[in-house]
């Protein structure tokens, strides 16, 4: 990997230690100030804006990475389309907000979902500034605005819902934070302006046809279980699973969504200059990297679960969950990095087909099985999620992207995993926040102690030219 690619990797993670870390507070404040239905009812109404913040983007700011035209007029004609769209869904949203609330079975959180609705426009706006410096690996400069956003919106959610705000505190954070970022990009020098190119819209749109739909499949499959379960059990039984979710969560977005972020400029490059040879190398290192590092920490993770009593005794049934939400997260991470390369490659349509064949398969099985409550959900994610990693496997293999030499890291996770284990059932059982991370410390090292002496190479091979 070039210098430049390491160091974008290192600013990568320190944008999301700090935007990550703050999401982290926001919901141990949620988890202590809110109910279970309150939890519930903010996870839902996230989770439609999620959705949207996907439609109004389509997939268009990967196209301003992958461009060869000039990426300022591109990214320009790419920002009118992009907030365009997010005023139209802003304004489509707040005219049905209550009949969506309703049939996800929250009819009291429309009016929460409309005040959510008007940061469509703003994040639109930022997503393609973020793509631009995305493009030239500059994730130095991300940080005022991803970081300073997120900061800023997790000290209003805070402070509102320790004062009894309810779920209008979590919203009124996101209204911050998506107001903040493109003013924040912009003055870190992102100044995308809107424009208008024929050529560079009708780029954008053709990609948006390919990779839009994908897009919008990923974005639903990590929000359908909220949505499915709010629809047939109602917002109290999402509270418990999405509080699980969120702690799951963190490991895959500090790591994979990290490395994979960096990689895909990475291999768009390669691909560029005519040197597609060296991608199953390349997403060698990357997937030994996910392995090891969101290994170790799903490991501590699910072995600390019972710990999420902390928060109020009231969260105790959510900790079978976040254990199976865990081997969920892994196996999530494995496949983000992956779609990168087939991606990046100028496999879209496959990328598309695994996508659609994971969204069928889940919706499928959470017909039969939400009914009987947060746990069967989490295990619907753990099985179907792990269907997918072989088949994606075949698709890299058909590609001429796979590769060899996996036996050494996954074994070694298993084995530190393991010690990891037997170490904790000899520690004595911790009831405070400090025991727990002096808990969490002493199980990581277990791990680390295995596992990164056996992987070093590769993982040193990381700071290499890929």
């Amino acid at each position: 990997m070039t210098d430049v690619a390491v160091r974008g990797s290192l600013w990568l993670f320190a944008v999301n230690l700090v935007s990550k870390g703050s999401q982290i507070a926001v919901t141990l404040a949620l988890a202590v100030f809110l109910t279970e239905a309150d939890l519930g009812a903010v996870a839902l109404v996230v989770s439609v804006v999620n959705i949207g913040q996907v439609v109004q983007a389509m997939g268009v700011y990967d196209i301003v990475s992958r461009t060869e035209r000039d990426p300022v007029r591109l990214a320009g004609t790419v920002l009118t389309l992009s907030v365009g769209a997010g005023a139209v869904l802003a304004a489509a949203v707040i005219a049905a907000a209550h009949p969506i609330a309703t049939a996800l079975g929250a009819p009291e959180a429309a009016g929460v979902l409309r005040l959510a609705a008007l940061t469509l426009p703003f994040t639109a706006a930022g997503g393609v500034q973020m793509a631009v410096m995305h493009r030239d690996l500059d994730f130095r400069r991300r940080m005022l605005p991803d970081a300073g956003g997120m900061l800023a919106g997790a000290a209003v959610t805070v402070v509102l819902a320790a004062t009894g705000t309810g779920p209008a505190a979590l919203v009124t954070g996101l209204l911050c934070t998506a107001v903040a970022q493109p003013v924040l990009a912009a003055v870190a020098g992102a100044r995308v302006r809107p424009a208008w190119d024929r050529g560079s819209a009708a780029e954008a749109l053709r990609w948006a046809a390919v990779v839009g739909p994908g897009a919008l499949i990923a974005v639903l499959l990590v929000n359908a279980d909220y949505l499915a379960l709010g629809h047939v059990l109602g917002q109290e039984a999402v509270g418990g699973y999405s509080l699980a979710f969120r702690i799951a969560w963190v490991p895959y977005i500090m790591v994979a969504v990290v490395l994979g972020g960096v990689l895909f400029p990475i291999c768009a490059r390669l691909v560029r200059s005519g040197r597609g040879e060296e991608l199953p190398a390349t997403l060698h290192r990357f997937t030994v990297a996910t392995l090891v590092v969101t290994g170790g920490l799903y490991v501590v993770v699910a072995l600390l679960a019972d710990g999420i009593v902390v928060l109020g005794a009231r969260w105790a049934d959510a900790a079978r969950v976040l254990v199976l939400l865990c081997g969920y997260g892994l196996g999530l991470s494995l496949l983000h990095v992956w779609y990168q390369v087939i991606r990046a490659a100028g496999h879209a349509r496959q990328y598309l087909a695994l996508e659609a064949a994971h969204l069928v398969a889940l919706l499928t099985a959470l017909v039969f099985t939400t009914e009987h409550g947060p746990g069967a959900v989490a295990a619907t994610q753990l099985a179907v999620v792990w269907l997918l990693v072989p088949v994606t496997w075949l698709v890299l293999a058909r590609n001429g992207l796979a590769f060899g030499g996996l036996a050494r890291p996954v074994v070694t996770v298993a084995a530190g995993g393991a010690l990891s284990l037997g170490l904790h059932e000899v520690l004595p059982a911790s009831t405070g926040v400090p025991g727990l991370v002096a808990t969490g410390l002493a199980l990581a090292a277990a791990y680390c102690s295995v596992v990164l002496p056996l992987n070093r190479t590769v993982l040193i091979g990381l700071e290499e030219r890929a």
